[in-house]
Protein backbone atom coordinates (compact mmCIF):
# COMPACT_ATOMS: atom_id res chain seq x y z
CA UNK A 1 0.00 0.00 0.00
CA UNK A 2 1.32 3.43 -0.95
CA UNK A 3 0.41 6.00 1.69
CA UNK A 4 0.79 9.79 1.79
CA UNK A 5 1.07 11.47 5.19
CA UNK A 6 0.21 15.14 5.62
CA UNK A 7 0.23 17.46 8.61
CA UNK A 8 0.81 21.08 9.60
CA UNK A 9 4.12 22.23 11.04
CA UNK A 10 5.28 19.94 13.85
CA UNK A 11 4.11 20.55 17.41
CA UNK A 12 4.59 18.52 20.57
CA UNK A 13 0.90 17.59 20.73
CA UNK A 14 1.33 15.38 17.66
CA UNK A 15 4.61 13.72 18.71
CA UNK A 16 3.18 10.48 20.07
CA UNK A 17 0.76 10.26 17.13
CA UNK A 18 3.57 10.53 14.59
CA UNK A 19 5.70 7.99 16.44
CA UNK A 20 2.84 5.49 16.77
CA UNK A 21 1.86 5.88 13.13
CA UNK A 22 5.43 5.51 11.85
CA UNK A 23 5.98 2.37 13.89
CA UNK A 24 2.71 0.87 12.67
CA UNK A 25 3.29 1.64 8.98
CA UNK A 26 6.85 0.32 9.18
CA UNK A 27 5.54 -2.93 10.65
CA UNK A 28 3.03 -3.16 7.81
CA UNK A 29 5.81 -2.64 5.28
CA UNK A 30 3.86 0.17 3.61
CA UNK A 31 5.45 2.62 1.20
CA UNK A 32 5.13 5.91 3.08
CA UNK A 33 5.61 9.35 1.54
CA UNK A 34 5.52 12.49 3.75
CA UNK A 35 4.49 15.92 2.53
CA UNK A 36 7.75 17.81 2.07
CA UNK A 37 7.19 20.69 4.51
CA UNK A 38 5.72 18.41 7.18
CA UNK A 39 8.73 16.09 6.91
CA UNK A 40 11.18 19.01 7.14
CA UNK A 41 9.36 20.36 10.21
CA UNK A 42 9.59 17.01 12.02
CA UNK A 43 13.30 16.73 11.22
CA UNK A 44 14.15 20.28 12.35
CA UNK A 45 11.79 20.76 15.31
CA UNK A 46 11.62 17.37 17.01
CA UNK A 47 13.79 14.55 18.24
CA UNK A 48 11.87 11.98 16.18
CA UNK A 49 14.42 10.06 14.10
CA UNK A 50 13.16 9.74 10.53
CA UNK A 51 16.57 9.06 8.99
CA UNK A 52 16.43 5.31 9.56
CA UNK A 53 13.16 5.02 7.63
CA UNK A 54 14.31 6.81 4.47
CA UNK A 55 10.84 8.20 3.79
CA UNK A 56 10.24 9.81 0.43
CA UNK A 57 8.58 13.24 0.32
CA UNK A 58 6.00 14.77 -1.99
CA UNK A 59 4.96 18.22 -3.15
CA UNK A 60 2.10 16.94 -5.29
CA UNK A 61 0.20 13.66 -5.44
CA UNK A 62 -0.77 11.38 -8.30
CA UNK A 63 -3.25 8.55 -8.70
CA UNK A 64 -0.73 5.90 -7.60
CA UNK A 65 -1.46 6.59 -3.90
CA UNK A 66 -3.88 4.30 -2.06
CA UNK A 67 -4.47 6.47 1.00
CA UNK A 68 -3.76 9.87 2.50
CA UNK A 69 -3.47 10.13 6.29
CA UNK A 70 -3.99 13.58 7.76
CA UNK A 71 -2.50 14.31 11.20
CA UNK A 72 -4.18 17.31 12.82
CA UNK A 73 -7.68 18.69 13.06
CA UNK A 74 -10.45 19.39 10.58
CA UNK A 75 -8.53 22.37 9.21
CA UNK A 76 -5.64 20.05 8.34
CA UNK A 77 -7.97 17.87 6.28
CA UNK A 78 -9.26 20.96 4.46
CA UNK A 79 -5.66 21.69 3.49
CA UNK A 80 -5.01 18.04 2.64
CA UNK A 81 -7.74 17.99 -0.01
CA UNK A 82 -5.84 20.63 -1.95
CA UNK A 83 -3.29 17.88 -2.70
CA UNK A 84 -5.89 15.21 -3.48
CA UNK A 85 -8.12 17.34 -5.74
CA UNK A 86 -9.95 15.03 -8.17
CA UNK A 87 -7.68 11.99 -7.73
CA UNK A 88 -10.24 10.11 -5.54
CA UNK A 89 -7.51 9.10 -3.09
CA UNK A 90 -9.28 8.07 0.15
CA UNK A 91 -8.54 10.35 3.11
CA UNK A 92 -8.58 9.53 6.82
CA UNK A 93 -7.83 11.96 9.65
CA UNK A 94 -6.13 11.32 12.98
CA UNK A 95 -7.44 13.99 15.31
CA UNK A 96 -4.81 15.91 17.25
CA UNK A 97 -6.99 19.03 17.12
CA UNK A 98 -10.22 19.91 18.90
CA UNK A 99 -13.69 19.06 17.58
CA UNK A 100 -12.98 16.53 14.84
CA UNK A 101 -15.98 16.22 12.52
CA UNK A 102 -13.66 15.23 9.65
CA UNK A 103 -10.61 13.99 11.55
CA UNK A 104 -12.44 11.30 13.50
CA UNK A 105 -9.72 8.89 14.68
CA UNK A 106 -8.67 9.66 18.28
CA UNK A 107 -4.98 9.54 19.10
CA UNK A 108 -5.45 6.58 21.46
CA UNK A 109 -7.04 4.32 18.81
CA UNK A 110 -4.54 4.67 15.95
CA UNK A 111 -3.45 1.04 15.78
CA UNK A 112 -6.99 -0.32 16.00
CA UNK A 113 -8.23 2.10 13.34
CA UNK A 114 -5.32 1.40 11.00
CA UNK A 115 -5.89 -2.35 11.36
CA UNK A 116 -9.47 -1.84 10.22
CA UNK A 117 -8.33 0.22 7.24
CA UNK A 118 -5.67 -2.28 6.14
CA UNK A 119 -8.22 -5.07 6.42
CA UNK A 120 -10.78 -3.14 4.39
CA UNK A 121 -13.30 -2.79 7.21
CA UNK A 122 -14.48 0.69 6.33
CA UNK A 123 -16.82 2.54 4.00
CA UNK A 124 -16.23 5.49 1.70
CA UNK A 125 -18.23 8.65 2.34
CA UNK A 126 -18.30 10.72 -0.85
CA UNK A 127 -18.26 14.41 0.02
CA UNK A 128 -19.41 16.99 -2.50
CA UNK A 129 -17.47 20.20 -3.12
CA UNK A 130 -18.19 23.68 -4.45
CA UNK A 131 -16.46 25.49 -7.30
CA UNK A 132 -16.28 29.23 -7.92
CA UNK A 133 -15.91 31.42 -11.00
CA UNK A 134 -15.94 35.20 -11.44
CA UNK A 135 -16.58 37.46 -14.41
CA UNK A 136 -13.34 39.45 -14.15
CA UNK A 137 -10.26 38.41 -16.10
CA UNK A 138 -7.73 39.83 -13.62
CA UNK A 139 -8.87 37.60 -10.74
CA UNK A 140 -7.58 34.04 -10.52
CA UNK A 141 -7.94 31.50 -7.75
CA UNK A 142 -5.00 29.18 -7.12
CA UNK A 143 -7.58 26.55 -6.22
CA UNK A 144 -11.19 27.11 -7.24
CA UNK A 145 -12.90 24.50 -5.04
CA UNK A 146 -13.93 24.11 -1.40
CA UNK A 147 -15.07 21.16 0.71
CA UNK A 148 -16.79 23.08 3.52
CA UNK A 149 -18.00 26.40 2.20
CA UNK A 150 -17.51 29.45 0.05
CA UNK A 151 -18.29 32.68 1.89
CA UNK A 152 -18.39 36.36 0.97
CA UNK A 153 -17.88 38.91 3.74
CA UNK A 154 -17.10 42.55 4.41
CA UNK A 155 -13.54 43.91 4.36
CA UNK A 156 -11.92 46.66 6.45
CA UNK A 157 -15.20 48.08 7.63
CA UNK A 158 -17.83 47.75 10.32
CA UNK A 159 -20.58 48.47 7.80
CA UNK A 160 -22.71 45.67 6.43
CA UNK A 161 -22.65 44.60 2.81
CA UNK A 162 -25.49 43.81 0.44
CA UNK A 163 -25.31 40.40 -1.25
CA UNK A 164 -27.65 40.13 -4.24
CA UNK A 165 -28.41 36.45 -4.80
CA UNK A 166 -29.77 34.50 -7.77
CA UNK A 167 -30.59 30.79 -8.13
CA UNK A 168 -30.46 29.52 -11.73
CA UNK A 169 -30.69 33.17 -12.89
CA UNK A 170 -33.87 33.74 -10.88
CA UNK A 171 -33.54 36.52 -8.33
CA UNK A 172 -33.82 35.30 -4.74
CA UNK A 173 -33.09 38.24 -2.42
CA UNK A 174 -30.49 40.76 -1.26
CA UNK A 175 -28.95 39.84 2.06
CA UNK A 176 -28.01 42.90 4.12
CA UNK A 177 -25.50 41.33 6.47
CA UNK A 178 -21.87 40.84 7.38
CA UNK A 179 -21.71 38.22 4.65
CA UNK A 180 -23.19 35.05 3.19
CA UNK A 181 -22.05 31.42 3.47
CA UNK A 182 -22.70 28.83 0.76
CA UNK A 183 -22.14 25.51 2.47
CA UNK A 184 -21.94 21.86 1.46
CA UNK A 185 -23.39 19.16 3.73
CA UNK A 186 -19.86 18.58 5.03
CA UNK A 187 -19.53 22.28 5.88
CA UNK A 188 -22.92 22.37 7.58
CA UNK A 189 -21.20 21.49 10.89
CA UNK A 190 -18.65 24.29 10.48
CA UNK A 191 -18.98 28.04 9.88
CA UNK A 192 -22.60 27.69 8.77
CA UNK A 193 -23.58 25.94 12.01
CA UNK A 194 -22.02 28.72 14.09
CA UNK A 195 -24.20 31.22 12.19
CA UNK A 196 -27.41 29.30 12.86
CA UNK A 197 -27.46 27.00 9.85
CA UNK A 198 -28.87 23.45 9.94
CA UNK A 199 -26.90 20.22 10.25
CA UNK A 200 -27.15 18.20 7.02
CA UNK A 201 -26.01 14.59 6.64
CA UNK A 202 -23.17 14.17 4.10
CA UNK A 203 -25.13 12.12 1.55
CA UNK A 204 -27.80 14.82 1.20
CA UNK A 205 -27.87 16.25 -2.31
CA UNK A 206 -28.22 19.82 -1.08
CA UNK A 207 -26.50 23.10 -0.22
CA UNK A 208 -27.19 25.75 2.41
CA UNK A 209 -27.25 29.54 2.11
CA UNK A 210 -26.58 30.99 5.57
CA UNK A 211 -26.45 34.77 6.11
CA UNK A 212 -23.83 36.07 8.57
CA UNK A 213 -25.41 38.36 11.19
CA UNK A 214 -28.20 39.61 8.88
CA UNK A 215 -29.77 42.98 9.65
CA UNK A 216 -33.12 41.82 8.31
CA UNK A 217 -33.99 39.25 10.98
CA UNK A 218 -36.41 37.39 8.71
CA UNK A 219 -33.47 36.30 6.53
CA UNK A 220 -33.06 32.67 7.54
CA UNK A 221 -30.77 29.86 6.33
CA UNK A 222 -32.10 28.29 3.13
CA UNK A 223 -31.56 24.68 2.01
CA UNK A 224 -31.46 24.29 -1.78
CA UNK A 225 -30.85 21.51 -4.28
CA UNK A 226 -27.17 20.99 -5.11
CA UNK A 227 -27.86 21.31 -8.84
CA UNK A 228 -28.70 25.01 -8.46
CA UNK A 229 -26.26 27.54 -9.90
CA UNK A 230 -25.78 30.35 -7.37
CA UNK A 231 -24.81 33.85 -8.46
CA UNK A 232 -23.80 36.57 -6.02
CA UNK A 233 -23.00 40.26 -6.40
CA UNK A 234 -21.72 42.27 -3.45
CA UNK A 235 -22.03 46.01 -2.88
CA UNK A 236 -21.27 48.25 0.09
CA UNK A 237 -19.40 51.29 1.36
CA UNK A 238 -16.00 49.76 0.63
CA UNK A 239 -14.83 49.12 -2.92
CA UNK A 240 -13.82 45.54 -2.19
CA UNK A 241 -14.99 42.51 -0.24
CA UNK A 242 -13.57 39.14 0.80
CA UNK A 243 -14.34 35.72 -0.58
CA UNK A 244 -13.07 32.65 1.26
CA UNK A 245 -12.84 29.05 0.13
CA UNK A 246 -12.40 26.89 3.24
CA UNK A 247 -10.58 29.87 4.83
CA UNK A 248 -8.37 30.49 1.78
CA UNK A 249 -9.06 34.21 1.41
CA UNK A 250 -9.14 36.34 -1.73
CA UNK A 251 -10.17 39.95 -2.35
CA UNK A 252 -12.69 40.87 -5.03
CA UNK A 253 -13.94 44.19 -6.35
CA UNK A 254 -17.54 45.00 -5.51
CA UNK A 255 -20.15 44.23 -8.19
CA UNK A 256 -18.13 41.27 -9.43
CA UNK A 257 -20.47 38.44 -10.43
CA UNK A 258 -19.57 35.31 -8.47
CA UNK A 259 -20.86 31.96 -9.72
CA UNK A 260 -20.90 29.03 -7.30
CA UNK A 261 -21.97 25.50 -8.09
CA UNK A 262 -21.38 21.88 -7.17
CA UNK A 263 -18.01 20.57 -8.32
CA UNK A 264 -17.82 17.72 -10.86
CA UNK A 265 -15.79 15.53 -8.45
CA UNK A 266 -15.99 14.36 -4.84
CA UNK A 267 -13.61 13.85 -1.94
CA UNK A 268 -13.55 10.28 -0.62
CA UNK A 269 -13.48 10.21 3.17
CA UNK A 270 -12.88 6.94 5.02
CA UNK A 271 -15.42 6.12 7.72
CA UNK A 272 -14.83 3.25 10.11
CA UNK A 273 -17.95 1.18 10.54
CA UNK A 274 -18.40 2.12 14.20
CA UNK A 275 -17.70 5.81 13.58
CA UNK A 276 -20.35 7.01 11.14
CA UNK A 277 -21.65 10.56 10.84
CA UNK A 278 -24.53 10.06 13.28
CA UNK A 279 -22.18 8.63 15.89
CA UNK A 280 -19.90 11.64 15.36
CA UNK A 281 -22.84 14.00 15.90
CA UNK A 282 -23.70 12.32 19.19
CA UNK A 283 -20.10 12.49 20.37
CA UNK A 284 -19.21 15.99 19.23
CA UNK A 285 -22.49 17.79 19.85
CA UNK A 286 -23.34 15.75 22.96
CA UNK A 287 -26.76 14.82 21.59
CA UNK A 288 -28.64 12.71 24.09
CA UNK A 289 -26.25 13.61 26.91
CA UNK A 290 -27.84 14.60 30.23
CA UNK A 291 -26.20 17.91 31.28
CA UNK A 292 -27.05 17.12 34.90
CA UNK A 293 -24.55 14.26 34.92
Amino acid sequence: MKIAVYGPLYNERSKSTIQTLIAYLKKRDAKVVFEKNFHASIVSDSDIDLSSYLFDTFKTLDASFDLLISIGGDGTILRAITFVKDLTIPIVGINTGRLGFLATIPMNTIQKAMNEIFEGNYRISKRSLLTIAVDTKDTAFDLDFALNEIAVSRKNTTSMISVETWLDDEYLTSYWADGLIVSTPTGSTGYSLSCGGPVIIPESDSLVLTPIAPHNLNARPLVISSDKVIKLKVSGREEQHLVSLDSRINTLENNTTITIQKAPFCIHMIELKEDGFLETLRKKLLWGADPRN
